[in-house]
């Protein structure tokens, strides 16, 4: 490693990237596997109507479609799909406890230190179907970075931050809405399931802040093609505007970057944020900007610095 490097970005010792390898497999065993079960959500019963047996098909939202009457092709089916729910069922329930198990090794291990906050939000979009709809953006994203590449920032000031910034992908507004309309619930409303003391700022109604202090902010590409404008998430009357930001379509148009990342209490969970090349050359733009505060303005160029460093090293294919 190059001096600076040395100084600034040290690599975490051998047990902790070994931990973090060997709770990343189960960890995306696990995302697999959740995947698997929901194809099979809901279940197959028969049911008599007129003195004939029916096969039907039910959802978690109590939906009820029929397959047909008895038949021995009806009887192979529900055969099949009640013996791969359970085995699934199985699968998920076991690499879970696997799960918990190395959770409790990462703290050990002192293998993560990303906010719990953090872990938590993202654990919710992902349970609730919604991952696919936002990027991490901004300070936090570092956390992904340092995960995949089995590293610390050794410079305080850098990882210095109280919000999570979520890159809203309007490009997939209609299926979003869907979505969230088979939720029944705001998105404000998701995340006081993470936590219920989450409020919308009065007068930033796409920022929402908790007791503790901690802000959750929507971002959106800036208006076109069409793109309705003020914006709601959701027609909740208590609900996010989405904020729109320089420069976010073309980080809604560049690579994505996912990582694992760990909690100082060693939960885990998966983050998409943009590629590392793409955070230190929109770091650096925003510190050129003239509205940018002095302090951020030289966290920015710290940060960009810093993931450069950690490119050059560690992804030089990104390069």
């Amino acid at each position: 490693m190059q001096n600076t490097l040395k100084k600034h970005i040290q690599e975490i010792d051998g047990n902790a990237q070994r931990q973090y390898i060997d709770a990343k497999s189960v960890f995306t065993a696990l995302e697999e596997a959740k995947k698997n079960a929901a194809e099979v959500r809901g279940g197959m019963l028969w049911k008599t109507q007129n003195g004939t047996d029916y096969l039907i098909r039910t959802t978690t939202r109590r939906g009820q479609k029929s397959l047909g009457p008895r038949s021995e092709q009806n009887e192979t089916i529900y055969r099949e799909f009640t013996a791969r729910k359970q085995r699934v069922e199985k699968r998920v329930s076991d690499l879970r406890g696997e799960l918990e198990r190395h959770r409790k090794m990462n703290k050990v291990f002192n293998v993560g230190r990303a906010p719990e906050i953090l872990v938590a939000i993202l654990n919710k979009l992902a349970a609730s179907g919604l991952a696919d709809y936002f990027t991490v953006i901004g300070t936090h994203a570092l956390y992904a970075y340092e995960g995949a590449a089995g590293i610390r920032f050794e410079v305080d000031e850098a990882l210095e931050t109280r919000d999570v910034d979520l890159l809203w992908d309007i490009r997939k507004r209609l299926s979003f809405i869907a979505q969230m309309e088979g939720l029944d619930i705001s998105f404000l409303g998701l995340l006081r399931e993470v936590d219920p003391t989450f409020d919308l700022r009065d007068d930033q109604l796409y920022t929402a802040v908790n007791n503790h202090g901690f802000e959750v902010d929507v971002i959106r590409r800036e208006a076109k093609y069409g793109d309705p404008h003020p914006l709601r998430l959701t027609d909740h009357e208590d609900e996010f505007y989405a904020v729109q930001a320089k420069r976010a379509g073309i980080l809604l148009d560049g690579e994505n970057f996912s990582a694992m990342i760990v909690s100082s209490t060693g939960r885990m969970a998966r983050m998409t944020t943009i590629s590392p090349v793409s955070f230190a050359k929109i770091k650096r733009w925003i510190a050129t900007q003239d509205d940018r505060e002095p302090l951020k303005r030289d966290r920015d160029v710290l940060q960009a610095e810093l993931v450069e460093e950690m490119v050059a090293e560690f992804f030089p294919n990104l390069l």
